[in-house]
């Protein structure tokens, strides 16, 4: 347990809050290390290596702007984060020329809402993927339930496309379902956690999950953090506090903030997993930027969402 000088207990709040400034740090410090080759044009033959790495820092960027919760130097922070990463994408230009030439991914509109969110808009874009929203062949799309959640939230912060019905994308989930809760696995509990993060965008819209979902969240997810602490799947972990910000009533995570904390480094590097981390600091990055995003996205809205007397 986290404790003051005082020798008393510290709060949830306080603990999240710096778990979440260490690792805002520690990404603001690496950014760098995610810059865009000079030759990148919009096949992107390893999306992974820069290109989602961009629009995942973006994203905690910009919930920490849209949240308010960080020091001055925090949001500073997430803005140059936010702003290295929009310029690194040509300021909208990458995302618009993957879309135009590959008119059914969704990954340029799902990375383009978070900078939407701070405040960067790319009309081109925008009209395009407004066009072919209205296509039978968009409406048509395969995809997995989750993923259909996360093109109606972008377009929902972006503000173009069709209005979605958000109960029939819901009940298409796993979560929807309610589902015995000892079935899920790992890549279920994944795709259950960003069930949640869209439905709500990311806690801005925790009354949007239907009452019988909020309480079997409220009942499960504490069951299910202590199950991927145990095996320390921290980057899962702390994707569970995110879902656990984006409940009507959060902070059901007793002690849970403090174990992370206790595994987090000094430099705010978060490890993903009980593997030891690899030193060179390229693949540091490499290994743990995902974590280090969703630890500051978990605790900015425990940040916000928590109060001085939260259920830790």
């Amino acid at each position: 347990m986290t404790t003051a000088s005082s020798g008393a207990p510290v709060p949830a709040r306080q603990v999240a809050h710096l778990v979440a400034a260490r690792a805002l740090d520690w990404l603001h410090h690496n950014a760098g290390r995610a810059a865009v080759p000079p030759d990148t044009t919009a096949e992107l033959a390893d999306p992974d290596s820069v290109y989602k790495p961009l629009g995942e820092s973006a994203l905690a960027a910009s919930l920490v702007l849209r949240e308010g919760m960080a020091s001055s130097g925090g949001r500073r922070a997430a803005r140059d984060l936010l702003d290295f990463a929009w310029t690194q994408l040509g300021r909208g230009d990458l995302l618009y020329e993957r879309q135009l030439r590959y008119p059914t991914a969704t990954d340029p509109m799902e990375l383009y809402a978070h900078f939407a969110r701070g405040g960067h808009r790319h009309e081109r874009l925008e009209t395009l993927v407004a066009h072919l929203g209205g296509l039978a062949s968009q409406r048509g799309a395969e995809q997995l339930p989750n993923r259909r959640l996360a093109v109606a939230n972008a377009a929902r912060i972006a503000g173009v496309g069709p209005r979605a019905d958000w109960r029939a994308l819901l009940d298409a989930t796993w979560l929807g379902h309610t589902p015995e809760p000892w079935m899920i696995d790992w890549m279920t509990a994944y795709c259950m956690t960003h069930t949640v993060f869209h439905v709500t965008d990311w806690g801005a819209r925790p009354d949007a999950l239907p009452p019988r979902v909020a309480a079997y969240l409220a009942a499960w997810l504490p069951v299910w953090m202590e199950v991927w602490l145990e095996i320390q799947e921290w980057d899962l972990v702390a994707e569970l506090l995110i879902v656990d910000g984006c409940l009507p009533r959060p902070g059901r995570a007793p002690g849970v903030w403090e174990r992370i904390a206790a595994v987090q480094r000094p430099d705010g590097l978060l490890p993903r997993d009980g593997q030891p981390v690899d030193e060179n600091p390229d693949i540091a990055f490499r290994d743990h930027r995902h974590t280090a995003v969703v630890a500051t996205v978990a605790g900015t809205l425990a940040s916000s969402r928590y109060g001085d007397a939260a259920r830790a």
